[in-house]
């Protein structure tokens, strides 16, 4: 499958599909003509890759995580522990973020001659 073929097949630009080739995500052969040549199941994987990202994993961790995710039927336990500490780091960022925005709401009630950016006096 050619450059062109696999991005219509994927909804992916050819610019995203030669970075993820350079990033070791994706391999193609290459052709006597110096096309690129991808298996067919590199639109399964491509789509895989974009789930996860969806699910919030970064490039980096689907990198980490190359032989897990290029084989999910023999590797489904450690995809859910996997899914779970990411969900963990969901809930820490929630966490950090709530805490963020009660810090801003207290600071918007303070006397309108506060600087709302100071910084608190220590007690």
């Amino acid at each position: 499958m050619q450059i062109g073929e696999l991005a219509l097949a994927t909804g992916l630009s050819r610019d995203t599909l030669r970075f993820y080739e350079k990033r070791g995500l994706l391999s193609a052969r290459r052709r006597g003509n110096g096309y690129r040549d991808y298996p067919p199941e590199a639109a399964d994987w491509l789509r895989y890759v974009r789930m996860a990202q969806t699910l919030g994993f970064t490039l980096a961790e689907i990198e980490a995580g190359l032989p897990l995710l290029a084989n999910p039927e023999q590797a489904g336990a450690e995809l859910r522990e996997a899914l779970r500490r990411k969900v963990a780091e969901i809930d820490t960022r929630i966490a950090a973020l709530a805490d963020l925005r009660a810090d801003l709401a207290r600071r918007l009630e303070e006397p309108m001659a506060a600087c709302p950016l100071q910084a608190e006096k220590a007690a």
